[in-house]
């Protein structure tokens, strides 16, 4: 195989245990290598400037920014780089604003290798690439008259907040895991509580779980 087949990927995972097995995976086949890896926001966004790839494996979940956060900044950079989220969350949570943000797709953990490498050497060739059962709540959204979910007009940090106090997450904890002070989260969270016309957590948790916001 020439070397223009090579599809170069980078990692930015903050789990070693995952990058590790997400090498393996990729060692299979014989037209991706991975080019570098990162554990946190910060770090991919600098070692991705240096690893010329084709695409990057990008966790929504890192320890020091959120992934979207990352991916808008990453493709505000490099906006030719195919980015593919990676995410412990159902599709329906993060899926549509990873798109929204620039993604060339979405896979959740749970995914089969064989997928993994599919949707690769799809975003690699310029392609979107979402699962089966992702392009088909797509599809049955297509053409319903219906009005904005209230969560639709959070901002991603928000929506974040959001999932992780319906989760049942304090202010400290979120903090916490976001690496940000208390004061902005609480900020987030008053901003949020105003949009979405709910008075305390307890409603914002109901609203969560009534619209299968949270596993």
């Amino acid at each position: 195989m020439n070397e223009k087949a090579i599809i170069r990927v980078f990692i930015a995972d903050d789990h070693a245990i995952v990058r590790e097995g997400l090498k393996q995976i990729l060692a299979e086949s014989p037209d991706i290598i991975v080019a570098g890896e990162a554990e946190d926001g910060v770090d991919a966004i600098k070692q991705v400037r240096k690893a010329r790839c084709h695409v990057m494996l990008l966790d929504i979940s890192l320890p020091d920014r959120s992934g979207i956060e990352v991916l808008k900044l990453v493709k505000k950079e490099h906006p030719e780089l195919a980015v593919l989220m990676l995410s412990m969350h159902r599709e329906d949570q993060y899926a549509i604003r990873s798109l929204k943000a620039g993604a060339a797709g979405y896979l959740t953990k749970q995914s089969a290798p064989r997928e993994l490498v599919t949707a690769i050497r799809q975003v690699a060739a310029g392609q979107k690439y979402v699962s089966a059962a992702l392009a088909q709540e797509l599809a049955s959204a297509v053409g319903e008259n219906h009005d904005t979910p209230l969560h639709d007009t959070l901002s991603d940090r928000e929506y974040q907040t959001l999932t992780m106090i319906a989760s049942g997450k304090t202010v400290g904890a979120i903090a916490k895991e976001l690496s940000l002070s208390v004061k902005t989260i609480s900020e987030y969270r008053s901003r949020l509580l105003v949009k979405m016309k709910l008075k305390n957590s307890a409603e914002l948790t109901h609203y969560a779980i009534k619209n299968q916001l949270i596993d």
